[in-house]
C-alpha cells in the first residue's frame, strides 16, 4: 500500500508543537502543513521545522476575524494539499474545506465549554461546524455529550487518558541555557485574557494588577501580550522588571524554566501543570473539563482574585526537581496509535 498523506492545518500558536509531536509519533505517514498567519504561528511553526505554505490571516478587528474564517475557508478548499487524510485542532475552516476536497478529517479538542455559557451564538456555531468532523479525538474528561449535542455522530468521538499538551511535552528536554536571553534568572510568566473572544465574559483584564503586585516583589516577569493593545499594560515598567520578547519564545522552555505560569487562557497552564510546574489560570469564565479536572487533582490552582494569586506565587519555592515525562509519554503514544489507526483506515478507503 502506498504511504498514506496527512494534511496538517495549523491555525492558531498552541498548534505547532502539538501537531508536530504528534507527525514525528506517525513515521509511515507522509505530512504536508498549511498554517494561518496569526499572531506567532509561523514563527513557531518554522521553529518545530515544518515545511509549510501560508494559506489565510487573522485579523485585528472583530468584524474582518468573522469575515475571514469563510474567506481562509475558501482558500483552504482551493489551495490545500492533496491528502488522505486532514488534521486539525479547534478548526472548522480545516474541516469544512476537507469536506469540500473529498477527504476525511481528524479533529482535536478539549474545548467543550459552550456546554456551560450561554448566549455565544457565532462560538456555538463555530463548534457546531467542527462536530462535523469524520473524527473527533478528545480528552478523556472532554464532557462528550457536548460533541454529540453539536451533531456529531457517537461513533465519531475517540477519547485517551490525558491532555492534549501531554502529547508534545513527551518530548521535552529543558535548556540550561534558555534564560540566557533575558535580563534576569528568575521569572513568573504572564500572558493576558482573550477579552475579545465570544467565549471570555470579562470587562477588564487583572494583568495591570498582576504586573503591579509583581514589581512591588521585585519579581521579574516575562509578559507576552495576544497583540490587541494589550502591550500598553507594560509600558510603565523597565526591561528589567517585565520583559516583552521581540519574538515568538518556545512555551515549554519558558514554562519549565519560570517561577510559576499565569495565564488568562488555559493552554500555558495545562502545559505548566503537565509538566509539574506551578500554574495558575485566571480565565474568567466558567473553566474546561479539563482544567476542573487538573485543579481537582491539585496540579493547577484558578483564581480571579489578585491577592489570593500574588500569595500563592510568595508561597513557592525553588524546586530542583526534573520533569517526569513518563505520564506524557504514555498518553502521546496512545494518541499515536490511534490517529495511525483512524489514517490508515481513512486512507483504504
Amino acid at each position: 500500500m502506498a504511504t498514506p498523506t496527512a494534511w496538517v492545518d495549523l491555525a492558531s500558536p498552541s498548534h505547532p508543537f502539538f501537531f508536530k509531536s504528534l507527525s514525528d509519533g506517525l513515521p509511515d505517514v507522509e505530512v504536508r502543513t498549511t498554517v494561518r498567519d496569526k499572531t506567532e504561528t509561523v514563527d513557531l511553526t518554522r521553529e518545530v521545522g515544518f515545511e509549510y505554505d501560508v494559506v489565510g490571516r487573522d485579523f485585528d478587528n472583530t468584524l474582518l476575524r468573522k469575515v475571514g474564517i469563510p474567506l481562509r475557508t475558501g482558500q483552504l478548499a482551493l489551495s490545500a494539499p492533496d491528502a488522505d487524510v486532514s488534521l486539525s485542532s479547534r478548526n472548522a475552516m480545516c474541516i469544512l474545506a476537507s469536506k469540500a476536497r473529498g477527504i476525511p478529517s481528524i479533529h482535536f479538542t478539549d474545548n467543550d465549554i459552550t456546554a456551560h455559557v450561554d448566549g455565544l451564538t457565532s462560538e456555538k456555531l463555530y463548534n457546531r461546524l467542527e462536530a462535523m468532523a469524520t473524527h473527533n479525538v478528545v480528552p478523556a474528561a472532554f464532557e462528550t455529550t457536548e460533541l454529540t449535542k453539536r451533531g456529531a455522530d457517537p461513533d465519531s468521538i475517540h477519547t485517551y487518558d490525558g491532555y492534549k499538551e501531554d502529547i508534545y511535552i513527551a518530548g521535552f528536554d529543558p535548556n540550561p541555557e534558555f534564560t540566557d536571553q533575558f535580563p534576569f534568572e528568575e521569572y513568573i510568566v504572564v500572558r493576558p485574557e482573550a477579552l475579545d473572544a465570544a467565549y471570555v465574559d470579562a470587562e477588564r483584564s487583572l494583568v495591570p494588577e498582576l504586573l503591579a503586585g509583581a514589581a512591588e516583589r521585585d519579581l521579574p516577569v516575562v509578559y507576552l501580550p495576544r497583540g490587541r493593545g494589550d502591550e500598553a499594560y507594560a509600558d510603565p515598567y523597565d526591561g528589567d522588571e517585565v520583559y516583552v520578547p521581540d519574538s515568538a519564545l518556545n512555551g515549554l522552555q519558558l514554562a519549565w524554566h519560570s517561577r510559576c505560569m499565569l495565564t488568562g487562557s488555559g493552554t500555558m497552564a495545562r502545559e505548566a501543570a503537565c509538566m509539574e510546574k506551578p500554574a495558575v489560570s485566571f480565565f474568567p469564565n466558567t473553566l474546561l473539563s479539563v482544567d476542573q479536572e487538573l485543579i481537582a487533582d491539585d496540579r493547577m490552582k484558578h483564581s480571579r482574585d489578585v491577592d489570593e494569586i500574588l500569595e500563592f506565587i510568595d508561597s513557592l519555592t525553588s524546586s530542583d526537581v526534573e520533569p517526569d515525562l513518563s505520564g506524557s509519554k504514555r498518553v502521546s503514544n496512545e494518541v499515536a496509535k490511534l490517529v495511525t489507526r483512524l489514517i490508515d483506515n481513512s486512507a483504504k478507503n
